[in-house]
C-alpha cells in the first residue's frame, strides 16, 4: 500500500479530521471568490462609477466580513490540522511501543538501540510536516483552484479555459522532481538514523572509550558520519529551493500567458475592465494553493521516509508467543518441562542452530542448575522460557500445558528474573522495586526490600525510597542494584524463579549478602538457576550440563563429578582457577 495512504487509513478518527479539512478548503475558496468579487466591486464602483463612501459604504463592510471569515477559517484549519497530527503522531507512537515490546529483546538486539529511539522520537515527529501540512494542502489546492475556477468559467469562459489548460504545469513539475527529492529524503533520514546510533553508542561507552583512550577515533567516526549527513541534507535543499524557483517560475509564465491573453482582448475592447480586474485578482488565489503544495510537498517528504521505517518496524512478524488462550493459566504446582526442545536463529543461508532435543524437567520446590561451557545454549534457554522467542522444535509444559497455549503476559506473572547485569529505570527506589507490581502497597515494597538485605541502605538515604537513583542506577553499587533486583523477585512472588549468575562481580561482603537473600528467595520455589560458578551449582538439587546446545548429562554434582567427562574437566579448571 502507498505510504500516504497507509498513514491516512490507519490512524483512528482521520475519516473526520480529513472531512473538516475539506470542509475548510470548500469554505475558504468560497470566501476566496467572495473577496475578489467584493474588492472588484468597490474599485469599479469607486473609480469608474465615482461614487462615494456612502454608497461602497456596506461593500466595504462585506470586505471586511470576508476578510475576518478568512482569518477565522485560518485559525481552525491550524486547530484542525494540528489536533490531526498530535492523533496521529500519539496514536503511531503508541503502536510503535507496543510492536517494539511484543517483539521483545529477540528483535532489538539485531538492531542498533540509537536508530531505534531516533525513529520513535524523531521518526513519529517527523510526521507532523505530513498530518499538520501536507495533508491539509492537498485539500486546499483540491478544493479552492476548482472553486475559483468555476468563478473564472462564470465570469468569462476564455480565460476560464486559459486557466485550465495552463493548471497542471505545476503538478507536473512537481511530479517530475518529487521523485529525485523522494530517494534523497530517505537517504537523509537513514544517515541520521545511523548518526543518532553512533552517538549513543558513544554516551553508553564513555568510561570504556576513555579507558581505552578510544574517544579521538570515535570522534572521528562521529566526524565523518556527520558529514555524510552534512552532503546528503545540502542535495535534499538543493532539489527543495530548485523545486520552489521552478513552481514559481511556472507560477509566474502561466499568469503572464493569461495577462498577455486579457490585455490584449481588453485592448481590443472585447472584454470590459471589471471582467478583466476579477479574472486578474482570481489568479493568484488559484495559483497560491498550488506553489504552496510544492513547499508542503517537500516537508513531507522527510514524514513519508520516516513513515517507511516505522511501518517496516510495524510489519515486522511478531513471535507465536500469543496463542490460543487456554482454558486457565497453570499455578504452576506441579511441574515445568522441557521436550525435545530446540532453537536456531535466523533463517535460509543465515540459520544457526544453538539448541537440539534438549528435555529435562524441572519439579516444584526444587532448584535445577543449567552449566556448560560458554555458548552451550544456557541464555538461549533462560530467553525461551521468558517468551523472549519461541522455540522453533519441540514443547515447553507448565504442569502440562503447552507454554504456546497461553499469552506470554499471563505466563511472565508466573515468574521472576533475576539477571547477572539488572536494569534499573531513572526513577525512584520504590518505582523501580514495584517494575513487575505497579499497585503493590508501599508496606509489601518495605517487606521485600528487608527480606533482599536493602532496607537498610535504603534508610541511610535522606529521601528513602522516593531517592532517585539515576539512569542505569549509576548511583548504586553492583551489590546494591543486585539486591534491589531480589526484592522485585520478592515483591511479585511468583512460583517459577530464573537466577542468572547474580553474584557475579561482587565482592566477597555483598557477595555474602546477596547469597543469603538468595537463598531466602529459593526457598520452596521452583527455581531454574544459570550457573558460571561452582558454588552457585553446590545449592541446585539437580544439574543439567549442556554442551554445544545438548544434554550431555542430569544429576547432581557428585553424580556427574564421579564421571569422567566435561563436566569433571570444568570443575577441576574452576578450582585451579580458584588456587591461582
Amino acid at each position: 500500500m502507498n505510504i500516504s495512504k497507509r498513514l491516512m487509513s490507519q490512524v483512528p478518527h482521520m475519516r473526520g479530521y480529513m472531512l473538516g479539512m475539506i470542509a475548510l478548503a470548500m469554505l475558504a475558496g468560497t470566501f476566496v471568490v467572495a473577496q475578489a468579487f467584493s474588492i472588484n466591486q468597490i474599485i469599479t464602483a469607486a473609480f469608474l462609477a465615482h461614487q462615494g463612501l456612502q454608497q461602497v459604504a456596506l461593500l466595504l463592510l462585506f470586505l471586511l466580513l470576508v476578510i475576518l471569515g478568512r482569518a477565522l477559517l485560518s485559525w481552525g484549519n491550524e486547530v484542525i490540522n494540528n489536533r490531526a497530527s498530535v492523533q496521529a503522531k500519539t496514536y503511531l507512537r503508541q503502536r510503535l511501543l507496543g510492536q517494539l515490546l511484543a517483539l521483545g529483546p529477540a528483535y532489538t538486539r539485531q538492531e542498533r538501540s540509537g536508530e531505534l529511539a531516533s525513529t520513535f522520537v524523531e521518526g513519529t515527529e517527523a510526521l507532523d510536516a505530513y498530518f499538520g501540512q501536507f495533508l491539509p494542502q492537498i485539500f486546499a489546492t483540491a478544493c479552492i483552484p476548482a472553486i475559483v475556477l468555476v468563478a473564472v468559467f462564470a465570469t468569462d469562459v476564455l480565460s476560464g479555459v486559459a486557466l485550465l489548460l495552463m493548471a497542471p504545469v505545476l503538478p507536473i513539475l512537481l511530479a517530475l522532481i518529487g521523485k529525485k527529492a523522494n530517494a534523497l529524503n530517505k537517504q537523509q533520514w537513514k544517515q541520521l538514523s545511523v548518526l543518532s546510533a553512533h552517538f549513543l553508542d558513544i554516551m553508553q561507552g564513555m568510561v570504556t572509550l576513555k579507558q581505552f583512550g578510544g574517544s579521538h577515533a570515535q570522534r572521528d567516526t562521529v566526524k565523518q558520519v556527520s558529514e555524510q549527513f552534512r552532503k546528503v541534507t545540502m542535495k535534499v535543499l538543493r532539489v527543495a529551493f530548485l523545486s520552489a524557483f521552478v513552481m514559481e517560475m511556472g507560477a509566474t509564465i502561466s499568469m503572464a500567458v493569461i495577462a498577455v491573453e486579457i490585455g490584449m482582448r481588453l485592448l481590443a475592447g472585447q472584454m470590459s475592465f471589471a471582467t478583466a480586474f476579477l479574472v486578474l485578482l482570481l489568479m493568484p488565489e488559484f495559483y497560491q494553493p498550488l506553489r504552496m503544495l510544492g513547499t508542503r510537498f517537500h516537508a513531507s517528504m522527510e514524514s513519508t521516509a520516516a513513515a517507511e521505517r516505522i511501518f517496516a518496524i510495524l510489519d515486522e512478524p511478531l513471535p507465536a508467543s500469543s496463542g490460543a488462550a487456554c482454558a486457565a493459566t497453570p499455578a504452576l504446582r506441579h511441574e515445568l518441562r522441557f521436550e525435545d526442545v530446540s532453537y536456531t536463529y535466523g533463517s535460509g543461508a543465515e540459520e544457526r542452530p544453538v539448541l537440539h532435543n534438549v528435555t529435562f524437567t524441572l519439579k516444584a520446590g526444587k532448584k535445577v542448575a543449567l552449566v556448560g561451557p560458554s555458548g552451550s545454549g544456557k541464555s538461549t534457554l533462560a530467553a525461551l522460557l521468558l517468551r523472549f522467542m519461541e522455540p522453533t522444535g519441540g514443547t515447553i509444559l507448565a504442569d502440562d500445558v503447552p507454554l504456546s497455549q497461553m499469552t506470554a503476559q499471563a505466563w511472565r506473572e508466573l515468574v521472576s528474573w533475576v539477571p547477572q547485569r539488572p536494569y534499573l529505570f531513572n526513577t525512584t527506589l520504590a518505582e523501580n522495586i514495584r517494575l513487575g507490581r505497579p499497585d503493590a502497597p508501599m508496606d509489601e515494597v518495605v517487606a521485600a526490600a528487608k527480606r533482599a538485605r536493602l532496607h537498610e541502605f535504603v534508610q541511610s538515604l535522606s529521601q528513602g525510597y522516593q531517592t532517585v537513583i539515576g539512569e542505569r542506577g549509576l548511583s548504586l553499587s553492583g551489590g546494591q542494584i543486585q539486591r534491589l533486583s531480589l526484592a522485585r523477585a520478592f515483591l511479585n512472588n511468583t512460583p517459577l524463579l530464573i537466577l542468572d549468575e547474580a553474584t557475579a562481580n561482587l565482592d566477597s561482603v555483598n557477595e555474602k549478602e546477596v547469597l543469603q537473600a538468595m537463598e531466602d528467595l529459593m526457598r520452596e520455589r521452583m527455581t531454574l538457576i544459570i550457573a558460571h560458578r561452582l558454588h552457585t551449582v553446590m545449592q541446585a538439587d539437580q544439574l543439567v550440563l549442556l554442551d554445544k546446545g545438548r544434554v550431555v548429562g542430569i544429576g547432581t554434582h557428585e553424580e556427574l563429578l564421579a564421571k569422567a567427562g566435561l563436566y569433571r574437566q570444568m570443575v577441576l579448571a574452576y578450582q585451579r582457577k580458584e588456587v591461582a
